[in-house]
């Protein structure tokens, strides 16, 4: 097969001829003047989804999550999140750098945090050895748990913690509409629940750039003045945010097919005698350890002999993410693949 099979990430999609002609024809303007029609459209409507009151277009998911960060914490004040939370592992040491806070790191499961673990991680407010809590973050999905998920349930009990000490509650939705799909629980009924959210629009749901910070009116008016600081103030950026309103109207629901591809992809690598495990697929990422068939550079590199790129997650682990770009054609080539690894000639050296 000549084609790639790209499952590095769902963040590897590129724009479909719908949505670029959705692009093409929006109406624009100074979106630092608030004037553009098409941002202040995707705006609203985001936030609607999530019954929020605002929202606020963005560059990327790193940004909106540090401009969440900054605006509900100070210096001397502290995040409460999961080790594995990709604003710790993966935004270049935000906290530290954009908010002069600190972090209290919760070893959870599979990158879910517990009320108990929360309740448990909350400094005491007399004692000046120790920062003031002040903000706890969740990840919806899990990137390194694999794609788990926080049920509305599991959400609802760790806001009333963070509710009864007076706590801020952010969520790094950065595969939230996978988890909604999966779980079928209510986007609006986050909004009760989360002060502030990031919802990613360029992962699964396709869209070339953005991700939106939802809150009340007077927080997304304090983040304005931040992301202005952090420079992510755009002009015409509606020809962007087009592509944001297309995914969200278009490409949510499809997150289905994606989840079934993911599940495939766990039963073929159970039935594989180079590997050792594989976390349990709920949503479209696909984690797994190799045993000693296979380093984890052997064994990525095998795969893009096949035209199929994936990504060493550490020592013996890869991870595969399914995502709209990845055809039925792709898929039964990839399948075929993993089958055929079981009789391949061992190479476990790169």
């Amino acid at each position: 097969m000549n084609q790639i099979t790209d499952l590095r990430s769902d963040t590897v999609t590129k724009p479909s001829a719908a949505m670029l002609e959705a692009m093409f024809s929006a109406p624009v303007g100074d979106d630092v003047y608030g004037e553009d029609p098409t941002v202040n459209a995707l705006q609203e409507k985001t936030a609607a989804l999530f019954g929020m009151e605002a929202g606020l277009f963005c560059p990327s998911g790193t940004m909106t999550n540090q401009i969440a960060i900054k605006a509900h914490t100070a210096p001397l004040t502290e995040v409460i999140c999961d080790v594995t939370s990709h604003i710790y592992q993966y935004e270049g040491g935000g906290i530290a750098f954009n908010s002069l806070a600190s972090v209290a790191l919760v070893h959870g499961t599979r990158g879910k945090i517990t009320p108990q673990q929360v309740a448990s991680h909350i400094r005491p407010l007399d004692n000046i050895h120790f920062p003031e809590t002040r903000l706890v973050s969740l990840e919806n999905t899990s990137n390194k748990g694999g794609g788990a998920f926080y049920t509305l349930e599991e959400i609802a009990a760790i806001s009333e913690v963070c509710k009864r000490h007076h706590l801020a509650l952010h969520l790094d939705g950065a595969r939230v509409f996978n988890a909604l799909v999966a779980s079928g629980d209510d986007a609006q009924a986050y909004g009760s629940y989360f002060d502030s959210i990031s919802v990613c629009l360029s992962k699964g749901l396709g869209a070339p750039v953005g991700s939106v910070l939802l809150g009340s009116r007077d927080f997304i008016k304090k983040s304005l003045r931040i992301r202005k600081a952090l420079g992510g103030g755009m002009r015409q950026a509606g020809f962007l945010a087009a592509a944001g309103i297309y995914a969200l109207e278009n490409n949510v629901e499809r997150l289905q097919q994606d989840h079934l591809k993911a599940k495939q992809l766990e039963e073929a690598l159970l039935q594989a005698n180079y590997v050792e495990s594989v976390l349990p697929v709920e949503t479209n990422i696909v984690i797994f350890k190799l045993n000693d068939k296979y380093t984890d550079a052997a064994f990525v590199k095998a795969l893009a002999e096949q035209n199929i790129l994936a990504s060493s997650f550490g020592p013996q682990m890869i991870r595969f993410v399914t995502h709209l770009d990845i055809t039925d054609e792709m898929q039964q080539h990839l399948l075929e693949v993993l089958r055929a690894m079981n009789t391949a000639a061992v190479a476990t050296t790169l």
